[in-house]
């Protein structure tokens, strides 16, 4: 019987890792299934240019998966029990379940309303292609109005800065608040922060720092010192959190439910799951947990597929690199901030501003659209055989 690889999730790093296993493992022992519920690719990383009114690409998963052998399952994933090593779907056809013996779960992260009461209810977002969507559609309608509409941009992350610029820009008609629970880019050096700046006044954005949010209304939101912000588009930008179908099937997870791994992303709890991307919690090289970003789901990817090959195959494992080299900060389509950190996570004091950072994080978006578009380019041609029986716990990762 074939070794069943099953991968949850098709973004950045469950394409990723579906595509190598594939071109590194013989088909003659394994099989590789991807489920996922959406039939295309997410660029989660430009869905704020998507709402904004601009058009992306979303490859369709079937046509990114022909002639790889990859198996495809369109479905909604309802529940994981790792103790019998299936997962539980829902699709078309009513769902079922599916067994695995090797399990990649990458369903990556959603929208956090941290308990504020209204966010489901009222707030837009920019998670996912349908809720993007959503909110280009209001963008639309507002755009259409006589008067001006406003639109209020919750949260100072750079999901927040990148929808408040990008809507600014696309739409000049519209006003556009960005409400900072703190100061506006503090995980940035001064330089950069004072470029934010310049390009928020630019772009007419009004910037609310040191303000907290407690509730959300259809027509505005109520702030903790009182004070109340009309708004005809919320935007909550405020946190993501992850699927809660891992800490429900028993694996060991963190308070915020990512799936707690080890050096090589292998589940603390469970040997036969591995985590990459925003649902693992791994630790990097500069001893602090990874981020939730596209960087760390290509890290993490890359070194979940490294442990998977060589345990299945039988060889020692290695450890991959595992670090934060940065953020890529949009600013609109002619503006941008690339700022490095160090090893302890810190921003460096020199940073890359202007059209020249514009033009880096368009190559960045260019290039892992391609990758991802061409899961097994580049990779080594010779499939490794399996070995006879592979222990899933006998190995030790190497440093």
């Amino acid at each position: 019987m074939k070794h069943r690889i099953v991968v949850l999730g098709a973004g950045y790093a469950g394409t990723y890792v579906a595509g190598t296993l594939a071109r590194r493992l013989s088909p003659t022992d394994a099989e590789i299934t991807v489920v996922n519920a959406e039939p295309d690719f997410v660029q989660r990383l430009r869905l704020h240019q998507l709402a904004a009114g601009q058009e992306i690409e979303a490859p369709q998963l079937a046509d990114v998966f022909a002639g790889t052998g990859i198996r495809l399952r369109l479905a909604r994933i309802t529940a994981v029990d790792p103790e019998r090593q299936v997962i539980a779907v829902a699709d078309a056809d009513g769902g079922g379940e599916l067994g695995y013996d090797t399990l990649l779960y990458a369903l990556g992260s959603h929208i956090a309303d941290h308990g504020v009461p209204g966010v489901a209810e009222h707030a837009f977002n920019v998670t996912g292609r349908p809720s993007a969507l959503c909110l280009r559609e209001r963008l639309d309608s507002l755009s259409r109005r006589d008067e001006t509409g406003s639109v209020l941009v919750v949260g100072d992350g750079l999901t927040g800065i990148e929808t408040a610029t990008e809507i600014a820009e696309s739409r000049p008609g519209l006003s556009v608040t960005l409400v900072a629970r703190g100061e506006l880019g503090a995980p940035l050096s001064a330089g950069a922060r004072s470029h934010l700046r310049q390009a928020c006044d630019r772009l007419g954005i009004n910037v609310l720092q040191h303000t907290s949010v407690e509730a959300v209304e259809a027509t505005r939101v109520l702030c903790a010192d009182g004070t109340a912000l009309a708004s005809d588009a919320t935007v909550w930008t405020a946190g993501f959190a992850v699927n809660p179908i891992a800490a429900a099937g028993g694996l060991e997870v963190t308070e915020n439910g990512q799936i707690v791994v080890d050096r090589t992303m292998r589940s603390v709890s469970h040997p036969n799951v591995y985590a990459a991307g925003d649902s693992a919690y791994a630790i990097g090289d500069n001893g602090r947990p990874l981020p939730m970003s596209c960087a760390s789901a290509g890290y993490t990817g890359r070194q979940a597929t490294d442990a998977i090959v060589r345990r299945l195959t039988g060889r020692e494992i290695a450890n991959t690199k595992l670090e934060y080299p940065g953020n890529h900060i949009s600013l609109g389509r002619r503006d941008g901030i690339l700022q490095m950190v160090d090893d302890e996570g810190q921003a460096k004091p020199k940073y890359v501003g202007g059209r020249k950072a514009a033009r880096i994080k368009a190559g960045i978006l260019k290039m892992s659209l391609w990758a991802t578009s061409h899961p097994t380019f580049g990779l080594p041609k010779r499939k490794h055989r399996l070995a006879a029986a592979p222990d899933a716990s006998a190995e030790k990762a190497v440093a």
